[in-house]
């Protein structure tokens, strides 16, 4: 599947928090700070930017994928 390139750093967070059960903790500047417990703890920051650049987008994917251990393509269905 290919990667959406017009997503905002808001978008990306809100549909985390929303399908991936990731929490905003708190912002600092224009980057929202995201945290999960589940399987483990991870803390992400995602800058809140429209639109995201396509290396920031894609590191956020791999890690959420890493972490979760879904595909990249399942995380990009949910945004």
């Amino acid at each position: 599947m290919k990667i959406p390139r017009d997503l905002s750093g808001s978008r990306v967070a809100d549909a985390l928090c929303r399908r991936w059960q990731y929490k905003r903790v708190h912002q600092v500047g224009s980057h929202m700070i995201l945290e999960t417990e589940h399987p483990n703890h991870q803390r992400i920051a995602v800058p809140d930017h429209h639109p995201l650049r396509f290396g920031t987008l894609v590191s956020i994917l791999r890690a959420v994928s890493r972490h979760k251990g879904v595909t990249r393509d399942a995380i990009i269905e949910s945004l």
